[in-house]
């Protein structure tokens, strides 16, 4: 083709594409928007009225027949958004939108220990795919769009555009990147910021003093050997506890299911289990999102950045979180995971001699790294959301926590590009879900 024709439906393809991508980005970012509006509403109602929780079974059971009658494929959650983004097919179901979004207002209302990721990439995932329905989109350019979908559903979410870009290509297969989505992804997890912020929306700040620069009239250099040391021995627990979350929910599912094989019941259990908690507990710290507490003082992501110590709230959270979960409440699993690995982060911050605030911070985005294999995400993310002076250190915990986490994660549908070991009877593509079965290769077809 001669340079100037290339030129020229070069520009017209860019053009097509940001008809697509543009509108997408404002609707999701407008969607994003409404949605922290109404969690941060029914979080402030549930804090002034406690008694609240005890309609928690029922509102659990009141979400889970709405997706037993009108779900359908709806249900299928992110997995279904990465696989179609893998193989695209019969595309996600528009209702997934208003389904997750109701599912999870009602479940933070109540106060289950859910997160809100998981409702932004399923709103900007479906949203993507109408979308490509409506311009009757080749395959290559609906998965393509589908990640921008889900690219932009976390970068508004949480105000990090760069990492959603980053994350919406490194979630779909471990060990690659496809480049050729970099910009359009990264246009539309940019715009859908912008657009949610320019809504009032403001995410909360997580503030991190620890700087690490030299002592006065030593040479500046930005990373102490013994300090990163410890934070590589914090984030092997970063990894450890990254497994337990995703292996905790998958094994309690199953027993669960045969506890009660009726589906719309199951949110009943874990009603009653986080109420009985509660109870036994004596606090109400670890329902919600837990980025702040309904109390001064208590356990929230907020607090672990400060001079408070506490010891077992991560894994208390790890706990409340996994039966939600397990147990079929709606939001996701990326908040509840802050909240683990900033309260990890702060326990061990006085045992190994390490800053609290600092530690918290890699703790925070490395859990998250290590559950959702995402570790380049999740070093971006610590970048933007505290700042780039200590990247070594979230660099450091984001890349051992991956590594120690070992073939597990909350989206089972992710796809092995490069194993994290690599192992001689590996075949490349095989879904998470078979490794974490300790299978390497498909079997073949008959």
């Amino acid at each position: 083709m001669p340079p100037f024709k290339e030129i020229v439906s070069f520009l017209l393809n860019l053009l097509r594409w940001l008809g697509l991508l543009v509108p997408l980005a404002v609707v999701v970012g407008s969607s994003c928007a409404l949605f922290l509006w109404m969690l941060e509403w029914v979080t402030h109602y549930r804090f002034v009225h406690p008694a609240i929780l005890y309609g928690l079974p029922f509102a659990g059971v009141a979400v889970a027949l709405s997706y037993y009658w009108w779900g359908g494929r709806a249900g299928g959650g992110n997995n279904l958004i990465i696989d179609e983004i893998h193989k695209p097919s019969e595309g996600v179901p528009l209702r997934m939108a208003p389904l997750v979004f109701i599912g999870t207002v009602v479940s933070h209302l109540f106060g289950a220990s859910v997160g809100r990721e998981g409702t932004a990439v399923q709103m900007g995932g479906s949203l993507a795919s109408s979308f490509a329905t409506w311009f009757r989109l080749d395959k290559r350019s609906t998965s393509i769009l589908l990640t921008a979908g889900v690219a932009s559903g976390l970068g508004a979410v949480y105000g990090t555009p760069i990492t959603g870009a980053v994350f919406g290509l490194e979630v779909l297969t471990l060990g690659a990147l496809d480049y050729s989505a970099l910009l359009p992804v990264a246009v539309t997890s940019i715009i859908a910021d912008w657009t949610c912020h320019q809504w009032g929306i403001h995410h909360a700040v997580y503030p991190v003093t620890f700087k690490g620069l030299a002592a006065p009239g030593q040479v500046p250099f930005h990373v102490d050997a013994v300090l990163w040391v410890k934070v590589a021995i914090a984030a092997v627990a970063f990894g450890f506890a990254s497994r337990a979350f995703a292996e905790g929910v998958y094994r309690l599912s199953p027993i669960i299911k045969k506890i009660c094989p009726t589906p719309w019941l199951q949110p009943a259990i874990g009603g009653v289990a986080t109420i009985l908690l509660v109870w036994l507990l004596g606090t109400r710290d670890y329902l919600g999102l837990g980025v702040m507490a309904p109390e001064a003082g208590g356990a929230s992501i907020v607090n672990f950045f400060s001079t408070a110590h506490y010891d077992w709230s991560w894994l208390l959270k790890l706990v409340f979180t996994v039966i939600a979960l397990a147990t079929g409440y709606k939001g996701g699993e990326v908040t509840p995971l802050f909240f683990v690995g900033a309260g990890l982060g702060n326990a061990l911050a006085p045992v190994l001699g390490v800053p609290g605030d600092l530690l918290a911070g890699v703790g925070m985005v490395a859990v998250f790294g290590g559950a959702v294999n995402t570790p380049l995400a999740c070093t971006v993310m610590g970048v933007e959301l505290f700042g780039g002076t200590n990247i070594v250190y979230y660099a450091t915990g984001c890349f051992i926590a991956y590594l120690c986490s070992g073939h597990t994660g909350i989206y089972l549908s992710q796809k092995v590009g490069v194993p994290k070991i690599w192992r001689p009877d590996f075949v490349p593509g095989i879904a998470l879900r078979r490794t974490r079965e300790g299978i390497w290769k498909e079997e073949p077809k008959v």
